[in-house]
């Protein structure tokens, strides 16, 4: 098994309107973006080539929006409801860049 492109623990996902883990896991690894619980069950995956992200004008600077099989899902990457540090604002950045290279080079 080759290492993640990218993974981010402590990750919060939610599916408006309700959340679905504060602390899960988004992992692209093979092609594929993962979205898991904070117990490694598979909460969506699908190929990065079907996958659309990005930041919306309205979302704190720590938050992405993934639209994973038409499911949309907002990614909150730190583990609690503080202020974003610049630490998280770097790692959403770091996140929607690796879906980027996953998905140009497929």
């Amino acid at each position: 098994m080759s290492e993640p492109e990218f993974s981010a623990r402590g990750v919060r996902i939610d599916r408006w309107p309700r959340s679905l883990t504060r602390a899960g896991e988004v992992r692209i690894e093979d092609g594929r973006l993962a979205l898991l619980t904070s117990y490694g069950s598979e909460i969506d995956s699908a190929p990065v080539s079907k996958v659309r992200a990005g930041r919306p004008w309205f979302a704190r600077s720590d938050e992405a929006v993934a639209t994973v099989n038409g499911t949309r899902y907002r990614l909150t990457l730190h583990g609690d409801d503080h202020g974003a540090s610049e630490d998280e604002t770097e790692e959403t950045g770091r996140f929607l860049a690796a879906l980027k290279r996953a998905a140009g080079r497929r």
